[in-house]
């Protein structure tokens, strides 16, 4: 159906989207830089072990990841704006809901289930779905900026979560998580809109004469997912993502997000001053991952993922010797460095994504990036179970070094498409 087309606006519909998806975004960052923060806490209080409270860890990062594609077909069903408000509203209740446990099944039910679940839906799958409906140009600078909000609610969240934490006990933490989350839910029902149609315009940078144009919802939200997985699991370039996204999932989220803070803490150091070091990648990884955007628009993404992920592996084999009981210059080096690297891997791969499968990239990425979940979900637990074991976590950052540069080689050894594969009619 064609739409008559309203006078453009000075500021084009699309950054006012882009805003409120920012914003939804680092509110549902919240809980997922609690992770690290609040392992001791618990351990203290209830007598779990790490492996414990880890597989609790891996169960939200597990669905966190699953659950991203179906997310992405939700939201060609139901609208972004339905299926992101719901979802805030499913982590206030996870997080909420983590105040009244008394047995680990709860941690597993509230920390994992509820708010893996929600997280999922407000994971980089919504971040691609923004910029691909709403972006003709500037697409990868968006991709990043967007991407950038986890980093930017790691780095509001992480200092007040650990702070709190000390001062007032966790489940404080958690319910400040929970009012965060609901608090965006207002702003999401209110700005964001599922398609530029609905407002009568196209795509920010569209061609000239583009007509403005509403798609036909999609129905079978689960058959759509699955049966895209289904066409692209046929191709050498989307395992060669997976794999590379899987080690890139292990060696930020998995092991880094989890298990930075209790690892300088086995050395001595504060956790207050780790969750602040933590915070600080954060930090770099907003600038990262803008500027990986920006270069994702001018360079070839398989290029800038082979170089990511060989720094990322270099930072990871040094970092078990800059453990002290402060914080020495080698160990802001690290922060900086690694910062800087944290997450600049999302916009080439989304770009990747969207050039091998048109416009079913979205839904491709969601799948991709639940290979990054289901890395990051093993090297949680086996990241616990190796400092259970072991007495302290060196085998595990070796190890993360060693993945880094096999997924440096995976990225490198991507073909580039000369079309996009045709991936199921909606």
């Amino acid at each position: 159906m064609t739409v008559e087309t309203r006078p453009a606006p000075m500021l084009h519909r699309a950054w006012l989207i882009a805003g409120a998806a920012f914003v939804a975004l680092l509110a549902s960052a919240g809980f997922r830089a609690a992770p690290g923060v609040l392992i001791d806490p618990l351990h203290q209080e209830f007598g779990w072990s790490r492996t414990t409270i880890s597989s609790a860890v891996s169960v939200n990062l597990v669905l966190f990841g699953l659950f991203a594609p179906f997310a992405a077909a939700l939201m060609e069903r139901f609208g972004i704006r339905r299926v992101s408000a719901t979802a805030l509203t499913v982590i206030a209740l996870g997080a909420g809901g983590t105040v009244f446990m008394t047995a680990s099944w709860q941690l597993v039910l509230c920390w994992g289930v509820l708010v893996g679940l929600g997280t999922g839906s407000m994971a980089m799958g919504f971040a691609a779905m923004v910029a691909t409906r709403w972006f003709v140009r500037s697409r990868g600078v968006v991709t990043g900026v967007l991407t950038a909000a986890g980093a930017t609610g790691q780095l509001i969240f992480l200092p007040l979560i650990a702070n709190l934490a000390v001062d007032s006990g966790w489940r404080t933490a958690s319910l400040v998580i929970a009012i965060a989350a609901l608090a965006v839910v207002p702003v999401v029902l209110l700005v964001i809109r599922d398609h530029p149609a609905d407002v009568g315009t196209t795509a920010y940078g569209a061609p000239a004469g583009t007509e403005v144009t509403r798609p036909a919802p999609t129905a079978g939200s689960v058959r759509r997912a699955l049966s895209v997985l289904v066409q692209a699991a046929r191709t050498r370039t989307f395992w060669l993502l997976a794999v590379g996204f899987a080690i890139c999932g292990a060696t930020t989220n998995g092991l880094v997000g989890t298990h930075f803070v209790p690892a300088a803490h086995d050395h001595g150091m504060p956790q207050t001053t780790a969750a602040s070091l933590l915070a600080l990648v954060g930090v770099f990884d907003v600038v990262g991952t803008i500027f990986s955007g920006w270069l994702t628009d001018r360079i070839d993404p398989r290029i800038l993922l082979g170089v990511y992920y060989a720094l990322r592996g270099v930072s990871l084999a040094l970092l078990p010797q800059l453990f002290t009981d402060s914080v020495q210059p080698s160990m802001w080096a690290f922060i900086l460095f690694y910062g800087l690297d944290w997450v600049a891997t999302v916009p080439p791969t989304v770009a990747l994504c969207i050039r091998a499968f048109g416009d079913a990239g979205p839904i491709v990425f969601g799948w991709v990036f639940a290979s990054h979940q289901l890395g990051a979900a093993f090297a949680a637990s086996a990241a616990g179970l190796v400092r259970d074991q072991l007495g302290n976590y060196s085998l595990a950052w070796y190890s993360a070094a060693v993945l880094a540069v096999i997924a440096s080689v995976a990225s490198l050894a991507i073909t580039r498409a000369k079309q996009p594969v045709a991936v199921l009619a909606k």
